[in-house]
């Protein structure tokens, strides 16, 4: 179950918003507190580990940059949108960062409100009003993947990519099969 303050967007928020391009060059840890930083200048500060996002149509349009990943250093712990861009889902799905799809949820929160989210059963329950939603559930198999933490973290569990070295970055190369 995740349980936590609503932050409202609308439609076709751009991962350019999430993660503005000049932050892309700063180092992943400082990166965090510049979310959202071009349209809601000092919004990273008030976020509190546990956070939602609910948006309307189309959240994380554009580019592959790792907006998901941002979003969940951060402490957003579930985005729950009318629709959700396929790019930036997949990189949710990737960064193990929940992401649910619900038709009706724009207009079921105001911002701050308090959702209630039960992400295997897909539903969300504004605490405030009672109002709940179901959303569309994610499949078992991208399921396993959020549940190991992420792709890579999946991937090395089973033995397909090595260790995290420690300069931080990943160790890449094919190791034997399970």
């Amino acid at each position: 179950m995740i349980q936590g303050r609503v932050w409202k967007f609308g439609s076709d928020i751009n991962t350019d918003l999430i993660l503005p391009t000049p932050v892309i060059f700063k180092p992943p840890e400082e990166q965090p507190r510049w979310v959202f930083s071009a349209n809601r200048p000092g919004w990273a500060q008030g976020v509190q580990p546990g956070d939602v996002i609910v948006a309307a149509r189309n959240f994380g349009t554009g580019s592959g940059r790792p907006a998901a990943r941002v979003l969940k250093d951060l402490g957003i712990a579930c985005v729950v949108a009318e629709s959700i861009n396929g790019l930036f889902f997949r990189n949710c799905v990737n960064y193990a960062l929940p992401a649910l799809e619900c038709a009706g949820i724009h207009d079921a929160f105001d911002e701050l409100d308090v959702a209630e989210i039960d992400f295997e059963r897909a539903t969300v329950r504004n605490r405030r009003t009672g109002r709940a939603l179901a959303g569309r559930p994610w499949p078992l198999s991208l399921r396993r993947i959020l549940e190991a933490g992420g792709l890579l973290a999946l991937l090395r569990t089973e033995g397909y990519l090595g260790p995290v070295v420690e300069s931080g970055t990943v160790g890449t190369a094919p190791m034997a099969g399970p």
